[in-house]
């Protein structure tokens, strides 16, 4: 296989393109099913077509490109990430992944390669989850698990996710059509950045995921009582914001002490708020990552146990609820062996290391193996103007897929 010439400049000067398709010209924003939304999808079926695959929309607004092997109708290799964004965002989270595929097919249709199957490109249509409050709709239909009870949803304008399918040209009654079996995909391969700094870091231009983390979310409601600050001492408080402060430095410290493991407060409401009043009340919530399963279970019970005691030492009620519960999701051995080939074949170490964040993946490994590669992202910047990927990272990212690719094992999908 002739090796590709430089790749980086071309997806580089795309992702400027999908870049400036946004709902405001100053902040980078291209919700699910609104006009920029389909200009982007235009494009990215644009350049699917000049590198030689058909492409359509499916029901749900996956922009979907196919590359026929060596006969028609081949089970395919899939490759992709998602075209939707949140707001004000960057511009490399997705769109990288969807345009350095095009272009990695681009050049194997220049190189008249063809192989003993297809490859489709998905550009998922929405991974965000921004507009409807729901993550990961594409890659759930492509999967048949899309939940149609989310047609029902509304955005903050009050349309329903049926409605905003109908407006955007698509019916909402065949979304089903978009599922794939599980005989027609051999796998799924996810280029993404980092999102993260590990592999800054390290020196690395790319990595190998070894699993896209399992996430348990919280929502946390201590109760004491409110009074004022300057005439209840100090030993006969029962301080809310007091109790949620020693909780979350609990945390802290358990997560610090087991590798792999994160666990983040990112919300906290006090009450009543007032500059001169015991805080009589706090609501926050616990976001709680690992790559391991059993590791995230045991680190909930354990924390959940540590904040109750917590609150009884304080005489505080607390009331806990679950919100949220997603399994990890562990990538294929075998894919990623491949994945692993082409990283050493470009003469870079293989670094392994988990998604902390969750992808389109997750939802595709219902139906076939998965497999991803990440790419540095400066200063492990993301869901920001400022996130970047410098060119020869782009590059060195383009040439590990191409290579994957092009020497993908069909006889690898697990059974």
């Amino acid at each position: 296989m002739t090796q590709p010439p430089q790749l980086g400049r071309e997806i580089a000067e795309r992702i400027d393109i999908l870049g400036a398709i946004s709902e405001m010209p100053d902040a980078l924003t291209r919700i699910y099913l609104t006009p920029q939304h389909r200009a982007a999808a235009d494009q990215l079926m644009a350049w699917m077509r000049e590198a030689g695959m058909s492409a359509h929309l499916d029901a749900v607004g996956n922009v979907v490109g196919r590359y026929e092997g060596e006969m028609p109708g081949l089970p395919c290799l899939m490759l992709g990430s998602h075209y939707d964004t949140v707001r004000n965002a960057g511009k490399w989270d997705g769109p990288l992944g969807v345009v350095t595929a095009i272009s990695c097919v681009g050049e194997l249709n220049l190189q008249r390669k063809r192989f003993p199957f297809a490859i489709e490109v998905i550009g998922f249509a929405d991974e965000e989850g921004v507009r409807f409050s729901s993550t990961l709709l594409g890659s759930r239909a492509i999967a048949g698990t899309f939940d149609e009870r989310i047609l029902d949803a509304v955005d903050r304008e009050g349309v329903t996710m049926r409605q905003a399918l109908a407006a955007f040209g698509l019916d909402a009654s065949k979304i089903k059509t978009a599922a794939r079996r599980r005989d027609d995909v051999l796998g799924y391969i996810e280029l993404h950045i980092e999102q993260g700094p590990v592999l800054e870091s390290l020196g690395s231009p790319v990595g190998l995921v070894t699993a896209i983390s399992g996430a348990t979310r919280l929502l946390i409601v201590f109760e004491g009582m409110a009074g004022h600050a300057g005439t209840v001492p100090m030993d006969q408080r029962r301080d809310a914001l007091a109790g949620a402060a020693e909780s979350i430095l609990a945390i802290e410290t358990y997560c610090c002490s087991h590798e792999g493991l994160v666990g983040t407060v990112g919300q906290a409401i006090v009450a009543p708020g007032a500059t001169n009043v015991i805080p009589g009340k706090v609501t926050f919530t616990l976001d709680v990552r690992s790559g391991s399963d059993k590791q995230r279970r045991k680190a909930v019970e354990k924390l959940i146990s540590k904040i109750e005691a917590i609150a009884a030492e304080r005489s505080l009620t607390c009331h806990i609820a679950r919100t949220h519960d997603n399994r990890s999701v562990p990538c294929a051995p075998s894919i990623s062996l491949q994945i692993a080939n082409a990283i050493r074949q470009q003469g870079h170490a293989v670094h392994e290391l988990p998604s902390g964040a969750g992808h389109d993946g997750m939802a595709i490994a219902d139906i076939c193996d998965i497999g991803m590669i990440f790419v540095r992202c400066r200063g492990g910047i993301s869901h920001h103007p400022d996130e970047h990927v410098e060119l020869s990272d782009v590059e060195a990212g383009a040439r590990i897929l191409f290579e994957t690719i092009a020497n993908f094992n069909v006889s690898s999908k697990s059974g």
